[in-house]
């Protein structure tokens, strides 16, 4: 793949608080053309019982989305979610799919289902994260909870779609994938980058103290680091695919699993400085729809292709994201990532 006009700009060299600043406070939103046409298109959009991932559902429906898939892992929730979408939109397909990004068996299940029960897939957005107040360790798989959902199985997911997205889009139309990121990694400090082995680092909080807002930033920046390498695989006339930022938004269900003062204090800034739950979600239907082929490979924030966090342009940082690329990848042997990645 030819370098992304991510990769091609220079770092930025601002401070996160002035980043948030001018992002929050003096950025329009850019809605979509009213021309936009999504007639006969698939789309799949992940955490979409709720909040940004419900909302981006309104869009891709009010642009003629002919066949909608919320995955969740609540059916009831989602069936709740789907049955007001139904009601506004009743020539549309709108079905409800089971998706627990805790688990990489269900993971695999729907990917799975992906290949089986669907025909075509033209859009997938992959929404679903968490932000987790305590350190949790997820049972399943023993990793910590926010890097098992916003990193490990993101990736794994994103990498699992890249089939069907190559074969089940028209020719000459590539499928589009868009992976939901943040600016807060600007700003990830990824105190334990120089552990071996890294990934379990994680899990271990003898080694680092908790600290819940530089885990969420940090899962954010792996994810990006993630993508740097796995784009070196991926050509955009097979496969358009991205990260997007929604910005801070009132009304956001990512802080649900936050309680008490740190509760409140979100609650106050989101109130302050969030964007509507419609803005929000209009960067995932720019990133997946509107924008074109000169967004593959980059991170699309505030509605503009934008450069990565430093690291990914520091030369004495590289070793740091091979070891990341190489421990993801015997994480994923499970499920042959390497070997989809290869044969795309």
């Amino acid at each position: 793949m030819a370098p992304s006009k991510s990769i091609e700009m220079q770092p930025l060299r601002e401070g996160l608080g002035t980043i948030f600043l001018r992002s929050q406070f003096c950025t329009k939103p850019q809605w979509p053309p009213t021309s936009t046409d999504l007639s006969e298109k698939v789309a799949i959009v992940t955490g979409s019982n709720i909040g940004l991932g419900f909302y981006s559902c309104i869009h891709l429906l009010s642009f003629k989305l002919s066949h909608l898939i919320l995955a969740v892992r609540s059916v009831k929730k989602g069936e709740d979610a789907a049955s007001k979408l139904r009601a506004q939109n009743p020539k549309a397909k709108i079905e409800v799919w089971e998706l627990d990004m805790e688990s990489y068996d269900s993971v695999q299940a729907f990917t799975r289902r992906v290949e089986t029960d669907l025909t075509r897939l033209d859009i997938a957005i992959l929404n679903a994260g968490i932000v987790n107040q305590e350190f949790s360790l997820n049972t399943k798989t023993g990793h910590e909870e926010i890097i098992q959902v916003n990193y490990l199985s993101t990736m794994l997911l994103a990498v699992l779609l890249l089939p069907a997205l190559k074969t089940k889009s028209p020719v000459g139309s590539p499928g589009r994938l868009t992976i939901v990121n943040s600016g807060l990694a600007y700003g990830a400090k990824f105190p334990n980058r120089d552990r071996n082995p890294l990934l379990p680092s994680f899990d271990d909080t003898t080694l680092f103290p908790w600290d819940a807002n530089e885990r969420y930033s940090c899962s954010k920046l792996m994810c990006q680091l993630f993508f740097v390498k796995m784009m070196t695989y991926i050509e955009a006339d097979s496969v358009i695919v991205n990260l997007v930022d929604p910005g801070l938004c009132k009304g956001s269900g990512l802080h649900r699993n936050v309680k008490g003062i740190v509760s409140g204090a979100m609650a106050l800034m989101k109130s302050a400085s969030g964007r509507t739950l419609a803005e929000g979600s209009s960067t995932y239907v720019d990133a997946a729809v509107v924008k074109g082929k000169e967004s593959h490979g980059c991170f699309v924030f505030d509605w503009n292709i934008m450069p990565f966090p430093n690291m990914v342009y520091d030369s004495e940082s590289q070793a740091v994201i091979d070891k990341l690329w190489i421990e993801t990848l015997k994480e994923f042997e499970f499920a042959g990532v390497q070997s989809i990645l290869q044969n795309l």
